[in-house]
């Protein structure tokens, strides 16, 4: 089940970082959580979530607060949770998390993305059947024994655990996701190199080349796209 996670997370917020687009999908990620529920993440699970997640993409403070902030001062603005499934190069399988203020702009642009690129949209579960909802949490200083042993002790149960670079990653379903941050918690660990909630591919699928340079610029589009918030696919890119 290895995907490098760390890699693949550092390599996107690299190639967003001039650019802060990674922050700014946040700021709005962050504010509808709040908004949805109370603006402090002690009382709102899924605010408490995403700030989890922006910790490990070094998200600066102030576009938190802003966001928090926005929400607490009554904000009209609201935003619809959208998913796309398609398929690009090669019976490739895409799906696509967006948060929109603007559904037909956001529909309109994701259409396009598949299309310029070589893919085309699929109808709702023509995909997501083929892809798994898991909970993935990384740290460093522990070996994938201790991990285990430590989450023997707390009773918590998970899909996997593995080596990956300098990090043991933890896979786990996703109603465990807390559990296992809390156990960890509990064991003195606050750093997390990945707390993500994710959707991924039962199996990868390997291009030939051609087609994957297609694909990857695909991807490239799709993430760009302002209110797509999370991309997933069954491609092995060989991070």
């Amino acid at each position: 089940m290895g995907r490098k996670w760390n890699n693949i997370k550092e390599k996107k917020a690299s190639k967003d970082a001039n650019t802060s687009r990674i922050y700014a999908k946040f700021g709005v990620e962050i504010y509808v959580a709040a908004r949805r529920g109370e603006p402090n993440p002690e009382s709102n699970q899924a605010l408490k979530f995403v700030l989890e997640r922006a910790k490990t993409y070094n998200v600066p403070r102030h576009i938190i607060d802003r966001a928090i902030e926005k929400a607490k001062g009554g904000s009209e603005e609201s935003y619809s949770e959208l998913r796309y499934e398609g398929f690009g190069p090669n019976g490739s399988m895409v799906i696509v998390d967006a948060l929109t203020n603007n559904v037909n702009r956001t529909a309109s642009d994701v259409r396009a993305a598949f299309g310029k690129n070589g893919g085309n949209m699929g109808v709702s579960g023509s995909v997501a059947y083929m892809f798994d909802e898991t909970a993935v949490i990384g740290l460093e200083g522990k070996t994938a024994d201790e991990v285990l042993e430590l989450l023997m002790e707390a009773d918590v149960d998970v899909r996997d655990i593995l080596e990956e670079e300098d990090s043991v990653i933890v896979y786990a379903e996703p109603d465990q996701f807390h559990a296992v941050q809390e156990a960890f918690t509990n064991a003195g660990i606050k750093e997390f190199t990945v707390a993500e909630l994710t959707m991924l591919a039962q199996n990868e699928v390997t291009l030939p080349e051609d087609a994957q340079a297609k694909f990857e610029k695909m991807i490239d589009v799709l993430e760009e796209l302002e209110d797509v918030q999370q991309v997933y696919h069954n491609v092995d890119l060989g991070e």
